[in-house]
């Protein structure tokens, strides 16, 4: 995984936490929602890359 996938992700997170507090400090339920999502699917990608990384180390490994 490359670090701006990673910075991605993040940035990505951040602007879901944005969101959502935002949404908090003006009672936007829409905003606060979308937020949360934007968050759990960055979160989501970055799981999943990670284990797409965690998968190539294990085959690197058994190829040495």
């Amino acid at each position: 995984m490359s670090f701006t996938e990673k910075a991605r992700n993040k940035v990505e997170q951040m602007a879901g936490a944005a969101k959502e507090r935002v949404g908090d400090k003006t009672d936007n339920e829409q905003m606060r929602g979308e937020g949360a999502s934007q968050q759990s699917n960055a979160r989501a990608k970055q799981a999943g890359q990670d284990m797409k990384e965690a998968g190539r180390n294990v085959k690197d490994a058994f190829t040495k």
